[in-house]
């Protein structure tokens, strides 16, 4: 079962699984290539900044679900873009306290929130980035 197999704001624990799940597998990869740009000068090293990309991103799948469905529930709109903006506004303030940047935090919060804003209209608008024309 899929993040959008499930209704919008239930099964929070569920939707919030799959988010993490997906944020740690992109913190992985995102790890990957952060170390094979820079590379690392000991073992001890790559493992940390391996440790530190994946689990900033888990934690930020983790809230982004998280807040996503809770501000559904809350909000009593279900199906609202304004709950996704909500929930990447939200990873995008953990960045700026993880970098003690308030400068990091609002951008980021920003940034999510209209990514995930924008994702969510173009699911319901039924929005097509890849794949053969419709015709």
């Amino acid at each position: 079962m899929g993040y959008w197999d499930l209704p919008e704001g239930s099964d929070c624990v569920q939707k919030t699984w799959i988010t993490t799940k997906l944020g740690t597998a992109l913190g992985l990869v995102g790890s990957a290539y952060h170390m094979v740009a820079l590379q690392p000068d000991s073992a001890l090293e790559a493992v940390q900044r391996a440790t530190n990309g994946t689990v900033t991103m888990a934690a930020l799948g983790a809230i982004f679900g998280m807040t996503t469905c809770l501000s559904a529930q809350i909000r009593d709109a279900p199906d609202d873009p304004l709950n996704y903006f909500i929930g990447g506004c939200a990873s995008g303030i953990f960045l700026g306290a993880k970098t003690h940047s308030a400068i990091t935090g609002t951008s980021a919060c920003l940034g999510l929130g209209t990514v995930a804003f924008l994702t969510k209209v173009g699911k319901m608008e039924g929005w097509r980035v890849a794949g053969p024309p419709k015709l």
